[in-house]
């Protein structure tokens, strides 16, 4: 093949491989863009806003948070929590699933808790919080499977027509003969350009996907969300509350009966034991 040949088909084939990379990078973007969009839908609730938040913001502290204020549960100086007459009843509800599981947890101990504790050994609780979260989750990503799907076809393609180019326009140049004259000495650039070009166009399709890889709209719009409201209220109604409920979330010993129902003696180890003290 003659080098101008050559360079008039390597140079429109390179331009289409990285018109084929911004066509990617476009159809990603605008993925981004809508699952964006949907997450913030999905977060108008705030417990789902918080999830990701540090663990003193997050929303099981907002759960606890929100049953303070509702007079369903008090916390003591050191971080236990204890259900009111109001939370003991059962046809009371916070009126939302995790405050709601918090407050069933809490009703399933024969002693007060602290807020550590329950996070970390409840099952219950930390089943219903796993189930709420990821049920919003998956609303964003049934709603943009498509958007996903059409991101990746450009990919695989590109990765397919970029090495074939690639090894055609090697091939070929490694094939030519010596050039001739100034213009075919330009062409033969040319075409040893087009090839470095080709062989840049998978290092910057990898730092793309790379980045798209670790760009999590859920993640990078829950960041730019304020702190839970029933934090907010709680701060500035009960400074001291708010503080007790810290304490609560880093303590997760269990209480003295370690949250189990008490052991009742039988009446004749009883009455053997206060003979035993009667005698002594």
């Amino acid at each position: 093949m003659e080098p101008v040949t050559l360079a008039c088909a390597v140079v429109p084939v390179t331009a289409l491989l990285y018109g084929q990379l911004g066509l990617l990078h476009r159809r990603r973007e605008r993925w981004y863009r809508v699952t964006a969009e949907h997450c913030a839908e999905v977060m108008r609730d705030p417990y789902r806003a918080t999830a990701g938040r540090w663990w003193s913001d997050d929303d099981t502290q907002a759960a606890a948070a929100r049953l303070l204020l509702d007079g369903l549960v008090t916390v003591n100086h050191r971080g236990n929590l204890s259900l009111t007459a109001a939370g003991a009843d059962p046809a009371r509800a916070a009126g939302h699933p995790l405050p709601d599981a918090l407050l069933a947890a809490l009703r399933r101990r024969t002693a007060p808790a602290t807020l550590g504790n329950v996070t970390l050994r409840d099952t219950g609780f930390r089943t219903v919080r796993e189930e709420f979260h990821a049920a919003g989750r998956a609303r964003v990503e049934h709603r943009v499977p498509e958007l996903a799907r059409a991101a990746g076809r450009p990919a695989r393609a590109g990765n397919w027509s970029a090495a074939l180019v690639m090894v055609f326009t090697a091939a070929a140049l490694a094939g030519l003969p010596s050039p001739r004259g100034a213009v075919e000495w330009a062409a033969a650039a040319v075409t040893a350009v087009g090839l470095v070009a080709q062989i840049a166009w998978f290092s910057l399709h990898e730092r793309l996907r790379t980045g798209y890889a670790r760009r999590d709209p859920w993640a990078d719009r829950a960041a730019g969300l304020d702190v839970h409201p029933a934090l907010v209220e709680l701060a500035r109604l009960d400074p001291e509350a708010t503080e007790r409920l810290r304490v609560s979330r880093l303590r997760t010993r269990r209480g003295r009966n370690r949250g189990r129902p008490r052991h009742r003696r039988a009446p004749a180890e009883a009455e053997a034991e206060a003979g035993a003290g009667a005698r002594a």
